[in-house]
């Protein structure tokens, strides 16, 4: 009898085999890819949890408001730290139970580094000049500032110019040229690069040399400021035309921190960015001793550093070239070698000749002759943000006092400050003068028992960008040794910077400082701190930062989280003036600056970002697992439901001729099976091919599956149509299947009689109209799901990268919970109009045409669309709602707009799809369905 039921009714059994076929392969596949995409997205955040350091403890009031209320680590956070854990807590918290590496960071301070920017020039030289000029007017470009810099000059003569075998008293045979014109020897470079201000030239007292009486470059001498641009202005002397290179003296601001070498070995492994000389080792310890400074005599602290390859700050020198008017050649070598020679070339008039470029990092010496100075200090302030509408901004400072720039050795200023320090500033700069002694254990007088300035010795060189590297999607700010991310957040903002990342300049109290540059030991730090002149909080509380490993951590998992969580928690407890931050499992997240009108896009740390990630995956592909499956059962339940109810008049009869119920039970339930197994057997086939051309893992296993689970859909979606299949009557075999009832009213359109026919079989409307609305419904909750999630997930590297693969699962699910629910509604219209053929053949017989019953059917499908479309919506919304407003937060404007075009999609897809029972329909003769009635 099944069989033979099959064979009669060969369309609607094949209609419903490609149902089950449809959905039982979709769910198959779709619940195989959100699996699958929630166990990549699992081992992508599993293998990218684990960073360089778990905790970061930082001092009491370090974390800045934005950091406290959006769960941020600052990506410059270190620069702005300047002590505030003391010896004592750091050598608590290396002892406590749990932690593996303790590794502290101190932050010292600024020194200044002496280098040359050299600038070819010869091009622009006059090759008949016995001797010539240039001038080069630089402007200096620093990320988004431009700064005039100081004008320099070349001097090219023919005769020989040398260094002299002795120089006068206190100065090197480094600082002195010699033009031997054969009328006289002058000192052609040395008037012009010293003697600017109030410099006394010394009698030299071995003799060799005229003495020279103290001189003044200006008779109306006024207070001299470090910003003036004619102070780094230098003058370099060359013999020949073929080495016209300008020398340009620049200083660079050089960080000096103090590291426990064996725990940062350990941590990021230090030892293997080597590139000459040696590394810092726990061995390396101040020593006092004499003899390599000021004189034999004098005593000191030799404290051991080790030296960055690389400033890691940058700038261009744009320079304008001109060729100077000297007036005779033969008198440059008297003019040059006078006191008066800084005003002489000053004054000299110039013409245009040419244009040169020059990195102004390149001038940062490969070899130190001298160890920077540790004379004066300079520490810095972090930066106060406000809010904006497009993010972030810093809030800007007053500018720079001179008077930061003034040492305590005879109150004079620092030579060669870098030019930057004019422009925009948002950090507060701090100086901290060295001891005015030499020589001394213990400084009296006006220093108070402070002890003498240190020797930095030197003992290697290391390059930062040899050190090993962490993934990008986990890694923490390490600004130990590399300098902040920052880039343009727009194509404006591109532009501006020259399609270059910003990079930190020379300016203090900019907004990005270079990080630090020359490392010594923790040993080392009393011999830093008690030689400036007033003491600080680092005397007491020298650590700017502890970064933290636990032991027993392998990623996030709830053992690896219990063990972070109990160090944490222990340092808090110990410690309840610290900041401490939980960093395993963080991300950067990029966050936009706005820098002088202009957008910049930053990278700073988002916290708790792989475990968040966990969560919310994790409720993600529950939520479409289950919707999945229901929008599956559902259409194949309303797909049985309506081929029962078109088979009520055979089910009657059946009952007439003595079919039970419990034989009618097995008749619906086997014609189910039979068709599930087949269209379970057509699917395996095609879900193997599908999973292939997707590229799912174990396609064949996936694709086995398809077989059971077409047959328990079938089943399951067939229980409830069977059961009311058993309640037919025999009299339902010759109750027609529609009925009038009511009072009668006139109908006065095609779209009021369509209404009116929705109307009138209520239970016939709601069947079609539970399909679409089940599927907008669905297609708004997963599509608010989706956005959710994204939003909740998106914002850091590791979260857009787990977007980005979540994506093709998201939209599968989105698409087939509407294309699902849309088949259903349509597949409840066809029987519909099937079972109204004979209301349409008496319409026909009384003269209605083809095309007015076609705009009729078309109107019930639209508004049977509509009111499955919009209640899907609303339902949709509501569900929303009751799950979880956050869902909604920022997107409800988007999943109100695409549960409205979702609703239009199910109107149109209708539609159209009446277009094939209209047409069947219009060739049947109103005599052949009035008879079959």
């Amino acid at each position: 009898m099944i069989l033979s039921q099959l064979r009669r009714h060969r369309g609607r059994a094949l209609a419903l085999a490609a149902g089950i076929l449809v959905a039982a392969t979709s769910f198959t596949l779709l619940t195989s890819t959100v699996t699958t995409s929630q166990a990549r997205t699992t081992d992508t955040v599993r293998k990218n949890a684990r960073s360089a350091y778990d905790v970061l403890v930082r001092p009491h009031g370090s974390q800045s408001a934005v950091e406290r209320a959006d769960g941020l680590v600052e990506a410059n956070f270190l620069s702005g730290i300047f002590g505030g854990i003391t010896l004592d807590q750091y050598n608590a918290i290396k002892d406590m139970a749990g932690v593996q590496i303790a590794a502290p960071v101190a932050n010292l301070g600024y020194l200044m580094v002496q280098g040359t920017v050299k600038i070819d020039v010869s091009r622009f030289l006059d090759p008949g000049a016995p001797a010539q000029m240039l001038r080069i007017r630089p402007t200096l470009t620093t990320g988004l500032n431009r700064v005039p810099a100081a004008d320099q000059y070349v001097y090219v003569s023919r005769n020989p110019i040398k260094r002299p075998t002795r120089p006068p008293h206190d100065w090197s045979p480094s600082d002195l040229l010699q033009e031997d014109t054969g009328h006289g020897v002058y000192s052609v470079c040395w008037y012009y690069n010293y003697n600017k201000t109030d410099l006394h030239i010394q009698r030299a007292d071995d003799g060799g040399y005229e003495p020279l009486e103290p001189v003044f470059i200006r008779e109306d001498r006024r207070e001299e400021s470090p910003f003036d641009r004619d102070m780094n202005a230098w003058l370099t002397c060359r013999t020949g035309h073929a080495n016209a290179t300008a020398e340009v003296p620049v200083s660079y601001p050089v960080l000096l921190s103090a590291i426990d070498p064996s725990a940062e070995n350990r941590l990021i492994g230090l030892d293997r960015a080597v590139t000459s000389g040696r590394m810092l080792t726990d061995r390396d310890k101040p020593v006092w001793g004499n003899g390599e400074r000021w004189s034999a005599e004098s005593s000191y602290w030799k404290v051991p550093v080790v030296l960055n390859d690389r400033t890691l700050t940058a700038g261009t020198l744009d320079a304008r070239v001109e060729r100077l008017q000297v007036g005779d050649p033969a008198a440059l070598p008297a003019k040059l070698g006078s006191p008066a020679a800084h005003d002489f070339v000053n004054a000299l008039r110039g013409t245009p000749v040419g244009h040169v470029t020059a990195r102004i990092e390149k001038g940062y010496p490969e070899k130190f002759t001298y160890p920077p100075m540790a004379s004066s200090y300079w520490t810095i302030g972090p930066v106060d943000y406000r809010r904006t509408a497009h993010g972030l901004a810093p809030r800007p400072r007053a500018g720079q006092s001179p008077e930061l720039w003034r040492t305590n050795e005879n109150r004079q200023f620092v030579d060669l400050v870098p030019e930057e320090n004019t422009g925009t500033q948002y950090r507060k700069v701090t100086s901290h003068p060295g001891t005015f002694c030499f020589g001394y254990l213990t400084c009296e007088r006006e220093d108070y028992g402070r002890t003498s300035i240190p020797y930095l010795v030197p003992v290697g060189r290391y390059d930062a960008s040899e050190l090993p590297g962490f993934s990008t999607l986990s890694q923490v700010p390490l600004e130990t040794y590399r300098s902040p991310q920052v880039t343009g957040a727009d194509k404006a903002a591109r532009a501006a910077l020259h399609n270059r990342p910003l990079a930190p300049d020379r300016n203090l109290g900019g907004y990005l400082t270079a990080p630090p540059t020359m490392l010594t030991t923790i040993d080392s730090i009393p011999a830093l701190t008690k030689s400036r002149r007033q003491p600080t909080l680092q005397d007491t509380a020298p650590v700017s930062a502890i970064r933290i490993r636990v032991s027993g951590v392998t990623g996030v998992d709830p053992a690896s989280q219990a063990r972070v969580n109990a160090v944490a928690g222990h340092i808090r407890t110990t410690f309840p003036g610290l900041q401490v931050d939980i960093t395993i499992g963080s991300s950067p997240a990029p966050q936009t600056i706005t820098l002088s009108g202009v957008d910049v896009r930053e990278y700073w740390t988002a916290k708790g970002v792989a475990l968040h990630i966990l969560k919310a995956v994790d409720t993600k592909s529950a939520v479409l697992f289950v919707l999945v499956l229901v929008v599956c059962a559902l259409f194949l339940a309303q797909a049985a439901l309506a081929s029962v109810r078109s088979r009520r008049t055979e089910i009657g009869t059946l009952r007439c001729v003595g079919w039970t119920s419990s034989d009618i039970l097995r008749l619906v339930l086997g014609e189910l099976a039979a068709i599930g197994l087949g269209a379970g057997a057509a699917g395996s086939l095609l879900a193997y091919v599908l999973g292939t051309l997707l590229h799912l893992p174990d396609a064949g296993v996936k694709a086995a599956l398809v077989l059971p689970v077409a047959l328990l859909l079938a089943l399951t979606a067939g229980a409830i149509p069977a059961w009311r299949a058993t309640r037919l009557r025999p009299l339902d075999a010759i109750r027609p299947p529609v009925t009038t009832g009511g009072r009668p009213a006139p109908v006065r359109s095609l779209p009021g009689l369509a209404a009116r026919n929705l109307l009138r079989v209520r239970g016939r409307t709601v069947l079609g109209a539970a399909g679409l609305a089940l599927g907008v419904a669905a297609f708004t909750v997963l599509l608010a799901l989706t956005l959710a999630f994204r939003g909740e997930v998106a914002g850091s590297l590791l979260g857009n990268a787990v977007v980005a693969q979540a994506r093709t699962a998201d939209y599968l699910s989105v698409a087939l919970s509407l294309l699902l629910g849309a088949a259903g509604a349509v597949d409840v219209l066809v029987l519909s109009q099937r079972e109204r053929a004979a209301d349409l053949a008496v319409l026909r017989a009384t003269g209605w045409t083809t095309r007015e019953l076609a705009r009729l059917t078309v109107y019930e499908g639209i508004l049977l669309a509509l009111l499955g479309g919009l209640t899907g919506a609303v339902a949709g919304l509501a569900a929303v709602l009751t799950i979880g407003r956050g869902m909604l937060q920022g997107h409800l404007p988007t999943v109100a707009g695409a549960a409205a075009l979702a609703t239009l999609a199910a109107v149109a897809l209708v539609s159209a799809a009446l277009a094939f029972p209209i047409r069947a329909h219009s060739r049947i003769a109103p005599a052949h369905l009035l008879a079959a009635d």
